[in-house]
């Protein structure tokens, strides 16, 4: 669909009675000038991050629950739906509205369309490099994982289509997960004199010295700009650390404060973290670092429409996150003069495939990259009822999906499934494809598991996982989401100290016994034991389940009773 067809789309809602909140002129209006970004200064950074692997647009539906706890409640990113749009100032019922929050999401999706696609995402890029001479496209990483066609190809897909779409900069999480080996080959084949990955965090694990540069300096426009780089502090914790047996990561704070000095001696007018810390670690590394003039950031998927100003040490600094799955692209435009920053323009432009004509070069490669699996990743298992989505603190619907099939595959009472933010949506109605199903679990370490557990070891993993989440400090956070349970309720209060968030855990009403065994079933073990033992992947038994039913319900969600969140913007009502 091109613009002219969307914009007679909107015109058609208007007269069914679908009609945007607003006038259809000014919504052809809006059209118009979403991407209309003019210049500004002398030194542009244009920002991706988390897009897991999605090259063709997607549905994607934002959280209603991303909720802060201490100093973080009700601050960014931790406000949802309306408390968001009021937080911003974005206007209630439009395109915006639409990309940033979930409200009425089933609706205003069926007259906007999908978001994201490399092939939409590269004319949108070729625009703004057009008025912006030097600009620099800079990954955050999470860019090699979350597709089907992406673990097939052990992330070549994504590394081809990186190099097309012109990135300069990247830094690493999920990429590591094809193994350091992999990691190390793309750099030094595919990336040589191309791409960049920087990370002042990782380390060799024997001597400490750098695995990759920890910065690089660019020249745009007359300016020195150095890109750091911030890799996920917490890779061999969240993920297998047999994938990184020789590299260390670590938030590494005062290495951090080393390289910015270092850039700046070495002349840097501008100074950026380009992060996958996750925003509140951002925020908090913001306030102790001087000398960085932004954190672009990336790894809990937060869009932000504005960027949070912090107080650093000496001056200013801006901390940005440019949400995820390729709907976005971050516009930071300083005017520098006399070797500092004197003032900035900041945008963060969804990725609306209905506005921006695919690029012709970048969906040809798409489409020579898909043609092997094509047919495989569009085989239909069973047709969604309802909504299925991922996002969120706690159950999502297609999340409930895999744990009702964990359970039923495994005779399992009880299921666990990981937290990951990745996964895209599928609308009512919908066939589910293998490629929908590949959108929320294509990992390295897809094994299911089985495991008889203590009603005193399920709390303690509860507890563990919502302490990640929840911690009031977020160097401990680990920027995921909550696990999600199937087969029994629970009660979970955020504001507790670790040990105590977790309580009243029931299997059809009565009390888990804590020094009785339950069956749990799960996915996505990191240990090297759980490897050595196999398993079916989680993508095989859940397609199992779902050619078995043809049709699914919408899941009703084993969601938790949170407590102590009265009134807390993260939550909606």
């Amino acid at each position: 669909m091109n613009r002219r067809e969307f914009l007679q789309v909107l015109a058609m809602a208007s007269a069914s009675g679908m009609a945007l909140p607003t006038e259809i002129a000014r919504a052809e209006a809006a059209a118009e000038a979403l991407y209309d970004a003019p210049a500004f200064g002398n030194v542009s950074l244009l920002h991706i991050t988390d897009c897991h692997a999605q090259l063709k647009p997607i549905w994607f539906r934002e959280p209603n629950v991303n909720l802060g706890v201490g100093a973080m409640a009700g601050h960014p990113p931790h406000v949802v739906g309306e408390a968001f749009l009021k937080q911003f100032g974005v206007a209630p019922g439009g395109a915006l509205a639409h990309a940033f929050t979930y409200l009425d999401f089933e609706r205003a999706a069926k007259v906007y369309g999908r978001v994201g696609g490399f092939a939409h995402l590269a004319t949108l890029v070729k625009r703004l490099r057009a008025t912006r001479p030097g600009a620099l496209l800079l990954d955050g990483g999470d860019t090699w994982q979350g597709s089907g066609l992406a673990l097939w190809t052990r992330g070549q897909d994504m590394v081809e289509a990186a190099k097309l779409l012109g990135v300069d900069v990247m830094t690493l999480h999920w990429e590591c997960t094809y193994g350091q080996d992999r990691v190390k080959e793309v750099a030094e084949t595919d990336f040589a004199g191309r791409i960049d990955i920087v990370a002042q965090n990782i380390k060799t694990a024997d001597f400490g010295d750098a695995v990759f540069e920890p910065f690089v300096m660019r020249e745009v426009n007359g300016v020195k700009v150095a890109v750091v780089g911030q890799a996920f502090p917490y890779t061999p914790i969240a993920n297998p650390r047999w994938m990184v047996p020789e590299w260390t990561f670590g938030i590494q704070e005062e290495n951090m404060q080393a390289t910015v000095d270092a850039a700046r001696a070495k002349g840097a007018a501008v100074v950026v973290v380009l992060s996958h810390n996750g925003m509140d670690v951002d925020l908090k590394m913001a306030s102790r670092i001087h000398g960085v003039d932004a954190i672009l950031g990336g790894h809990t998927h937060d869009g932000m429409p504005k960027p949070v100003i912090v107080d650093a040490p000496g001056g200013k600094t801006l901390v940005t996150n440019a949400g995820s799955n390729g709907k976005f692209l971050g516009v930071l435009d300083f005017d520098v003069k006399g070797g500092r920053v004197l003032d900035f323009r900041y945008r963060l432009l969804p990725v609306f495939a209905n506005l921006l004509a695919p690029d012709a070069e970048m969906a040809a490669l798409i489409a020579k990259l898909r043609a092997p699996h094509d047919a495989k990743l569009g085989e239909a298992l069973a047709v969604s009822e309802g909504l299925l989505y991922r996002r969120g603190n706690f159950n999502g619907s297609f999340d409930q999906l895999i744990l009702d099939a964990l359970i039923a595959e495994k005779n399992a009472e009880i299921a666990f499934s990981p937290g990951f933010r990745w996964g895209t949506t599928v609308l009512p109605g919908e066939a589910i494809t293998l490629e929908n199903l590949l959108d929320q679990t294509a990992i390295t370490y897809p094994w299911t598991t089985l495991t008889p557990m203590t009603g005193e070891q399920i709390k303690g993993v509860l507890e563990d996982v919502c302490d990640n989440l929840f911690n009031p400090d977020p160097y401990y956070q680990q920027g995921g989401d909550m696990v999600r349970v199937g087969g029994m309720t629970w009660s979970c209060d955020p504001t507790a100290p670790m040990g105590a968030r977790i309580d009243d855990m029931r299997i059809a009403g009565k009390p888990i016994e804590a020094g009785k065994t339950y069956r749990v079933a799960g996915w996505a073990p990191v240990s090297e034991a759980a490897r050595d033992a196999g398993g079916e992947p989680i993508w095989d038994l859940v397609a199992r389940h779902m050619r078995a039913k043809k049709t699914i319900a919408p899941p009703k969600l084993d969601l938790p009773t949170l407590k102590n969140i009265d009134g807390n913007p993260g939550m909606a009502s």
